[in-house]
């Protein structure tokens, strides 16, 4: 795409009055100079002049297989002509054949899946059924973690950037995240012995009513600054769970079909889970989100419950669609092979600019903590490096509790060539930045 009638699109000035007159004003955008995008074509987004950029973000782990990827196009405009809404109250095909699949790629014993619109509502689910299992109310949750916009899944959330209820559900407690760059007990690992992991037992004994229906977290704290566990922590917080009967739900909203270089991101610590929620890459841009648990946990919810969008046919053609090109086209495995070639690149950057503090992540979830001399977070710099890499055509997130890590989370059909040039026009922000 390297031409556009520009008079066709509002541009970004229009849209950005428009939005401040008609949207609520807590929908914010990245950029200082925004631009407007129009198209998506794989890896690559246009904007309303034509231009091309790489998009190293994926919609925040959305479009894993790639924008507008024509055979998950056609499948849903196939299913858009024959068959566009029904509800659960009637039966149709594709919600039970993508549940079935579900139960195919999930790890263990999960097997029985709810479908509903967004990753919001599946931890809100996930909970709920949390609650009717056990017969608890209680919720263990980690600081830095986001878990959605809902009064619950907000309570659930420990960023204070998104926990903006001003009466949050009480009956939830947050243990420390295993953010081994800052270590909230200064020390490394392995020699920390899992401090943080082992903390959770405190926390169940100290500061809840022994009431606890479940932890929830996710593999890599996305949000929170691609947090990534180091190996053994997830083992030993199922360990202190199986000992207090409070079950493990996985929240694999952003790190779910191939993103980590692992059908799911759980996979890296080989642990299974009660409960896993998923959204996002499930439908590669269609808005569906789905919780999934092993039989004899699922069964135990049989009140009346439905979806009026969840699992519907356009969205599950989607997700089946979305499925068969990530298993065809091996994209997990592609996924693990160009993260560790992007994350050797980062490392050499690294070497280089100190004002990269830390690398971490699996696969093509990487995220890159930018930092000052004395290891503070180094936002304003970030934020000029980001906006002049979306000027030389690069669209890269960001997040962090001080919204200075660097966030890499492109589709999964970032070629090689795109990774170099990538890494190529970072060396030469770097290079400006001092």
């Amino acid at each position: 795409m390297t031409t556009t009638n520009q008079e066709q699109y509002l541009g970004p000035d229009e849209i950005l009055r428009k939005k401040k007159e008609y949207m609520i004003p807590c929908v914010y955008h990245f950029y200082t100079e925004p631009m407007q995008l129009v198209k998506g074509e794989m890896q690559y987004l246009y904007d309303h002049t034509g231009k091309q950029y790489l998009d190293c973000f994926a919609g925040v782990s959305v479009v894993n297989c790639g924008h507008c990827h024509p055979e998950i196009t056609k499948a849903v405009c196939d299913q858009v002509m024959t068959l566009q809404h029904t509800c659960t109250i009637y039966l149709t095909e594709n919600i039970v054949n993508l549940a079935q699949r579900l139960s195919q790629i999930t790890p263990g014993r999960l097997q029985k899946t709810f479908f509903c619109s967004s990753g919001t509502e599946a931890n809100e689910g996930a909970a709920l059924l949390a609650s009717i299992y056990t017969g608890k109310q209680e919720f263990i949750s980690l600081r830095q973690g986001l878990h959605g916009r809902t009064k619950l899944t907000m309570s659930l959330t420990g960023l204070s950037m998104w926990r903006t209820d001003t009466s949050p559900v009480g009956g939830i407690s947050f243990a420390p995240n295993a953010y081994c760059f800052r270590c909230p007990y200064g020390k490394r690992h392995p020699e920390c012995d899992l401090a943080c992991a082992n903390e959770l037992e405190t926390i169940i004994k100290t500061t809840t009513a022994g009431q606890v229906a479940a932890f929830i977290a996710e593999p890599i704290q996305g949000n929170g600054g691609i947090i990534t566990p180091p190996p053994g922590y997830f083992k030993r917080i199922k360990e202190i769970l199986d000992k207090y009967n409070i079950l493990l739900i996985i929240d694999e909203i952003q790190t779910g079909f191939g993103r980590t270089g692992k059908m799911f991101g759980i996979e890296h610590y080989g642990v299974e889970p009660d409960i896993m929620t998923m959204a996002k890459a499930l439908g590669n841009g269609t808005p569906v989100g789905a919780f999934t648990a092993r039989p004899e946990i699922a069964d135990t919810y049989t009140r009346p419950g439905a979806s009026t969008l969840g699992g519907n046919p356009v969205t599950s053609a989607a997700a089946l669609a979305t499925l068969e090109v990530l298993t065809k086209n091996n994209l997990t495995a592609q996924a693990a092979l160009l993260g560790e070639y992007l994350k050797q690149g980062l490392t050499e950057l690294q070497k280089k600019h100190p004002l990269i503090g830390d690398i971490r992540g699996h696969g093509l979830m990487l995220g890159a903590e930018i930092v000052k001399p004395d290891k503070s977070p180094a936002t304003e710099q970030l934020d000029r490096m980001l906006e002049e890499m979306k000027n030389r055509g690069f669209l890269i997130g960001k997040n962090g509790p001080d919204r200075n890590v660097m966030a890499f989370q492109p589709p999964l059909v970032i070629s090689r060539d795109d990774l170099d040039n990538l890494l190529n026009n970072l060396a030469d922000v770097l290079a400006t930045m001092g």
